[in-house]
């Protein structure tokens, strides 16, 4: 396989909605460019980018994956990414190692929520970006309004490269304002006659052709002094100007195709060849300590793993994209993070599952290799004479949670391993074991994110499992203050037990004074790790209770704290004073000051008005205005009180506080009342009271799971 310099390497991703034409985009590419002799489908499951089996089952891409072509004497690396937001990891991964965004627009809706969605993290990275108006060939295709919800959202910046002459299902001509040509397809499509701009259509091609000229020349003092003095930019003024703006991310070309029907797509690779920057164009890479490192292949190698899969008959596969210097076959790279060296035995270029071996990888590319020990996604490898880490992604937090047991208990060790391995390949997700719930935990994006994850544990790890509505940890608090006693005594022949105390305890507030009445000889502020504190007052005067006992009445409070008397949940926000008791000079010890404590504390809980209080999400949703009453009436049967609603880039956003008890499998309901135009996401944000019929019902389930 030809070997490109750094010059003539250019890096892509496609972005976009899901149905927006991604992977039909890539598989035109490659056919387009003679690496492929047939286009595959989606429908027909034989496209090269969707391979895997569950991609073939759900005709939807759940995996970024890399390809290449060639057009020109340039070598075109394609990340084709997932459309659907359960899968954000994939993408952000993606955005990371390219050099330009291509972002698709499906021509039938325009800018959808799941664009804004995207483009939130193509605007983080500040990437370069190539809009694409995708399937004007549709029936349903409206160019103009997608066009207008395009300028709507994206402003100044975005500016037509080209217009469909007619746009539809008898779409087959685009007259391009660069060149200034009529593009006609044939019905197959593939290579375009070029012909002269009708006359009925001029005067707009001319109009919009000055409109870009001005774009173009805007970028660049030069071209600017050039377009006054000569009215006008040629084709090499205006590349120049458009690359400038592309790298400002000041211009964004938007550029019309048919991906199924090929057509429009040779003239967008032409474009990334002549315009979209090189990695070595772009700004450096930034070490954590704010160092530069170029793209250079003079330097030493450096690569970046930005993607990591478990296949099963090849193992683990580390996708990287060299970030200096050249990569060569047998090199040895350092990995600071993981204090170990590895050595590249083989190299690959990767074109779906089909893998290509090269000797070396320049600054700027992208490839894969196997067998890497001590190596995962996130991490940065060097040659051994420099020493740095490369700034790192920052991974969506998880939206949802499920509980997740092995059907099987003699899966349950293989569960945890295949787990972690899942982790590995999609930081997106993870696992933990809830002590507080006694429930294993599974955190990811949404319920299709755990559908995926539950075909992967069957059909790749051979494991059953079911997945379970997790429970809820609530909390326990008082309302009011509240006093008990209590004397344990225990005598069963030779030494007895013996302790009594006399508590008080009161809700606390944070910033509330000490108790007054009270002659406080210690006071000790605990913060809780489940939340909330605990403020323990030694307040025994007289030394009626040995002070070497006080820490052991505070070991049976914190008992009881851990279960509460109402629901068994975590007890939190409590002030509790000793300030009386008794002791006997040979029965009395610490398990007996300990039992004292403990069911004192307990006795004087259930008197001081107990409240269970629950988790409490602030939940953003982001939806067209018109499925807006839609969401608005299932938000509020989840006792959701709405904060706010804001319109944003076209669309509304509504924001509410929605307890956690009512949040199980939102994300397939919210799909469901809004045909999968909406998203959301959740962040704890407070514990709160729930209402008394409800903290009634839990008492009640936890009185008979007690009595069973």
């Amino acid at each position: 396989m030809k070997v490109y310099d750094e010059k003539h390497i250019k890096n892509i991703a496609l972005v976009g909605g899901a149905k927006s034409g991604k992977t039909t985009l890539a598989e035109t590419m490659m056919f387009e460019a003679g690496i492929t002799k047939r286009r595959g489908s989606v429908e027909d499951k034989n496209t090269i980018s969707d391979y895997h089996e569950i991609e073939h089952e759900r005709q939807n891409s759940i995996y970024a994956t890399s390809l290449h072509t060639e057009w020109r004497d340039y070598k075109i690396n394609i990340i084709d990414t997932p459309g659907m937001d359960d899968f954000m990891g994939e993408i952000v991964s993606s955005m990371r190692v390219s050099d330009t965004c291509v972002v698709l627009i499906n021509s039938q809706h325009g800018v959808e929520v799941s664009t804004e969605l995207i483009w939130n993290y193509v605007d983080k990275f500040k990437k370069p970006v190539i809009l694409a108006m995708n399937q004007l060939d549709h029936p349903k295709a409206n160019f103009e309004a997608s066009f207008d919800s395009v300028k709507k959202r994206f402003g100044s910046p975005a500016i037509l490269m080209q217009y469909p002459v007619n746009a539809g299902e008898q779409f087959d001509s685009i007259i391009d304002l660069l060149k200034m040509t009529m593009y006609k397809f044939p019905a197959e499509g593939g290579k375009p006659e070029k012909l002269p701009i009708p006359d009925e259509e001029k005067e707009r091609a001319n109009q919009l052709h000055n409109e870009l000229v001005e774009k173009a020349a805007e970028n660049d003092e030069e071209l600017m002094e050039l377009y006054f003095e000569k009215g006008e930019l040629d084709e090499d003024e205006l590349r120049k100007g458009l690359k400038i703006g592309m790298m400002k991310h000041d211009v964004f070309p938007i550029f019309c195709i048919s991906a199924k029907k090929n057509m429009g797509s040779g003239r967008m690779m032409g474009f990334i060849d002549n315009v979209a920057p090189a990695a070595m164009e772009m700004n450096p890479e930034l070490t954590t300590e704010g160092e530069n490192v170029p793209c250079d292949p003079s330097k030493p190698t450096s690569i970046f793993v930005f993607k990591t899969i478990v296949e099963p008959f090849l193992g683990k596969i580390n996708f990287f994209k060299v970030t200096s210097g050249v990569l060569k076959e047998g090199m040895e790279l350092v990995n600071n993070q993981t204090d170990t060296t590895e050595r590249f035995a083989q190299l690959y270029i990767m074109d779906g599952k089909s893998k290509h071996q090269v000797e070396q990888l320049v600054a700027g590319d992208i490839g894969a290799s196997v067998k890497l020990k001590n190596t995962h996604t996130n991490q940065t490898l060097h040659d051994n004479s420099v020493s740095y880490e490369l700034v790192k992604m920052d991974f969506p937090e998880p939206r949802m949670q499920t509980a997740i047991k092995a059907k099987s208990k003699h899966d349950e060790e293989k569960l945890a391993e295949a787990l972690r391995e899942i982790h590995e390949e999609d930081p997106t997700t993870f696992v933990e074991f809830s002590r507080e719930l006694k429930q294993m935990l599974l955190y990811g994006q949404g319920e299709l994110h755990f559908a995926v994850i539950e075909w992967k544990l069957n059909h790749i790890y051979d494991i059953e499992v079911e997945f379970l509505k997790p429970k809820i940890p609530y909390r326990e608090t008082i309302q009011k203050p509240a006093d008990a006693d209590y004397r344990h005594k225990k005598q069963s022949g030779g030494a007895g037990q013996f302790g009594e105390v006399y508590m008080h305890i009161e809700p606390y507030i944070e910033g509330m004074e000490d108790p007054s009445g009270y002659n406080i000889r210690g006071k000790e502020v605990i913060d809780l790790e489940w939340g909330g504190k605990l403020v323990f007052y030694n307040c025994i005067v007289g030394g009626v209770i040995d002070a070497r006992f006080i820490p052991s009445i505070l070991k049976g409070v914190m008992e009881k704290m851990e279960e509460g008397p109402i629901t068994g949940s975590y007890v939190r926000d409590v002030c509790v004073m000793v300030y009386d008791g008794k002791m006997h000079p040979v029965d009395s010890n610490d398990i007996s000051f300990k039992i004292a404590g403990a069911q004192a504390f307990k006795q004087a809980f259930q008197k001081a008005d107990p409240k269970i209080l629950e988790p409490i999400y602030d939940l953003e949703v982001l939806v067209p205005e018109e499925l807006m009453g839609e969401v608005m009436t299932d938000l509020q049967t989840r006792r959701s009180i709405i904060q706010g609603m804001d319109s944003k880039d076209g669309f509304q956003q509504i924001k509410s506080k929605t307890p956690l008890a009512e949040m199980y499998k939102y994300s397939t309901a919210l799909r469901s009342v809004t045909q999968g135009r909406a998203s959301f996401k959740a962040k704890f944000a407070e514990y709160a009271p729930v209402p008394f019929d409800i903290q009634q019902k839990l008492a009640k389930e936890q009185s008979e799971l007690v009595e069973g």
